[in-house]
């Protein structure tokens, strides 16, 4: 049973949704189209639903049955939000079906590099330094593409995240099988400084960064024979 909604659910939160909109509004007119997987037109755009996925999470609703109650109800949600006939709860599980990945991708990088040219450098006397690691999400059986074991599906979040600004960096999706190391060169720049744990140890993987003139700080193994070439003072 859908829950009862109450008058405290349908107070317009527009302050917070639209100081969160606000940097998005400058990227509409270059977003890429959202298209349809199957015969049918979607009955949402990817600005109407990027909007709604704002909403779903900014006021924290139980379900998707609770977002479009509001989005039929609530009169900022109607206006601003909603398409302008509306939408059934088909329509709308169907345009979430078209994910759009590649929209959501293109905000991601516009609003990244809005950010670091933005927010002040913590840390300048250490370089531009990006911490580099990788985690597993839980995927549905459906995507076919994330295989991880016969019995789960995961996929792979790569990040370089912007250490000296407190952002994340460049973000690259895989399978949860995907190789991390292959990855570096995708996260991190020249000119830039990889920090990244041990479990990037890797020889081969070593030469190719420094033939591609990346710099990089990488925990090793504790058994890894070692020559210590030089010694530094630490404060």
């Amino acid at each position: 049973m859908p829950r009862t909604l109450t008058v405290q659910d349908l107070q317009s939160p527009e302050p917070s949704f639209l100081e969160l909109w606000q940097p998005v509004e400058n990227l509409r007119e270059n977003l890429p189209p959202l298209r349809s997987r199957g015969n049918r037109e979607l009955k949402m755009t990817f600005e109407q639903q990027l909007k709604s996925l704002i909403l779903f999470h900014l006021e924290e609703y139980d379900s998707a049955r609770h977002l479009l109650q509001v989005l039929k109800q609530d009169d900022f949600a109607r206006k601003f939000i909603a398409p302008p006939e509306g939408i059934s709860r088909s329509s709308y599980c169907e345009a979430l079906n078209t994910r759009g990945l590649e929209q959501l991708l293109f905000v991601y990088e516009k609003l990244q590099a809005q950010a670091t040219a933005t927010l002040p450098n913590d840390h300048p006397h250490l370089g531009d330094l990006v911490a580099i690691d990788g985690t597993l999400i839980d995927a549905v059986c459906s995507m076919s593409w994330a295989d991880y074991s016969s019995t789960t599906k995961k996929a792979k979040i790569h990040l370089g995240f912007d250490i000296n600004r407190g952002i994340p960096g460049k973000v690259c999706l895989t399978e949860g099988k995907g190789d991390e190391g292959s990855l570096v060169p995708q996260l991190l720049a020249p000119g830039q400084t990889g920090i990244m744990d041990r479990n990037y140890q890797c020889y081969r993987h070593f030469d190719l960064w420094q033939d591609q003139g990346l710099q990089f700080v990488c925990r090793i193994k504790a058994g890894t024979i070692k020559t210590c070439l030089e010694t530094s003072a630490v404060p």
